[in-house]
C-alpha cells in the first residue's frame, strides 16, 4: 500500500468534508487540488513528498483564482438586494421628524424603531424625505 496516494485521498475527502461544515466554496477547491495530486500520484509513482506538496499549493492557488475570476463573478443578482440591510428599507420614505435635527443629526421613528438621522438642521415634526444611508444612518432632507 502505498501510503502517499492514501493521505492524499484523505486530503481531499477531508477539504469536502469541510466545505460541507463551513460552505464557501474555499475549501471545496482546494479539495480539488488535493484530488488532483491524489490521481498524479497514483499515476505516476515516485514523485518526491517536496514535489507533490508544492503541486498541491499551486493547483489550490489555481483552482481557487479561477473560481474567483469566473465562477463568483457570474453569481446572479439577487431579487432582494436589501434583504440584510435595515436601513436600506426605508430609502424614499416621508416621515416626520421625532426630534429636531440639530447640528446635522435628529431622530425619526419609524414603525416601532426610532432610526439616528443626519441632514440640515430642521425643527421637530418636519417632514423629511430618507435619500439614503451610512451604516444605520439615514441620510435625510426636507420633504417637498
Amino acid at each position: 500500500m502505498r501510503w502517499d496516494v492514501v493521505i492524499w485521498a484523505a486530503v481531499a475527502l477531508l477539504l469536502f468534508a469541510a466545505e460541507t461544515l463551513a460552505p464557501g466554496a474555499f475549501m471545496l477547491w482546494m479539495g480539488f487540488a488535493a484530488a488532483a495530486v491524489f490521481v498524479g500520484v497514483l499515476l505516476v509513482p515516485g514523485i518526491g513528498i517536496l514535489w507533490q506538496v508544492v503541486a498541491f499549493v499551486l493547483l489550490s492557488f489555481v483552482s481557487i483564482q479561477i473560481y474567483r475570476t469566473w465562477f463568483r463573478r457570474r453569481a446572479p443578482e439577487s431579487d432582494h438586494p436589501t434583504l440584510n440591510r435595515r436601513a436600506a428599507h426605508h430609502l424614499g420614505r416621508v416621515v416626520p421628524l421625532e426630534r429636531p435635527i440639530v447640528s446635522g443629526e435628529g431622530r425619526v421613528k419609524i414603525g416601532d424603531a426610532f432610526w439616528v438621522v443626519a441632514g440640515p438642521d430642521l425643527p421637530a415634526g418636519t417632514p423629511v424625505r430618507v435619500v439614503g444611508t451610512e451604516g444605520m444612518t439615514l441620510r435625510v432632507e426636507p420633504a417637498e
